[in-house]
C-alpha cells in the first residue's frame, strides 16, 4: 500500500482537485491525502466543476498538513510554488513532485468567466493526476 499527500496553500480549490482525481483514477494500492500549510475550507466552486464531471468532493474537509506528520508517504505532489516553498519536513524517504497549477480561486470577470477558469484548472489537473497514477500505480 502506497500513500500519497497532495499538498496546497490552504487545501481549499486545487489539492482537493487533486485528490478527487487521483482517487479516481488510483487502485486500491494508493491511498490519497490531501493538505494544506494552511486551511481555508473546501471552496464550493471546486465542488461544483468537479460534480460537472461526475466526481463527489463534498466530503471532503480542509486539512492541516500537522494532522499528518504520522504518515509514512511514498509520494509528496505539491500542486502550488508556495506550499513547496513552506512544505515542512516530513521524515519520510516520500518522493516528492511539483505542479504549480494557477489558482482559481483568484479567477475575475463575470461568473461565467471565474467558473470557465475553475474548468480550464480542473481539466490540467485532471490530465496531471491520470498521468500521476498511470506511472505510479500498480494496477
Amino acid at each position: 500500500m502506497k500513500n500519497l499527500l497532495v499538498l496546497c496553500t490552504g487545501n481549499s480549490c486545487r489539492s482537493q482537485i487533486a485528490e478527487g482525481y487521483l482517487r479516481h483514477f488510483a487502485d486500491e494500492n494508493i491511498t490519497v491525502y490531501s493538505a494544506g500549510v494552511e486551511t481555508h475550507g473546501v471552496n464550493p466552486k471546486a465542488i461544483a466543476v468537479m460534480a460537472e464531471d461526475g466526481i463527489d468532493i463534498s466530503g471532503h474537509t480542509s486539512n492541516n498538513v500537522d494532522e499528518y506528520y504520522d504518515v509514512n508517504f511514498d509520494y509528496i505532489i505539491t500542486v502550488c510554488d508556495n506550499a513547496k516553498e513552506n512544505c515542512p519536513f516530513f521524515p519520510s524517504k516520500a518522493e516528492r513532485f511539483h505542479y504549480n497549477f494557477p489558482d482559481p480561486a483568484k479567477a475575475q470577470g463575470t461568473d461565467e468567466e471565474v467558473m470557465n477558469e475553475f474548468r480550464r484548472i480542473r481539466d490540467m489537473i485532471k490530465a496531471y493526476s491520470h498521468d500521476f497514477i498511470k506511472e505510479h500505480s500498480n494496477g
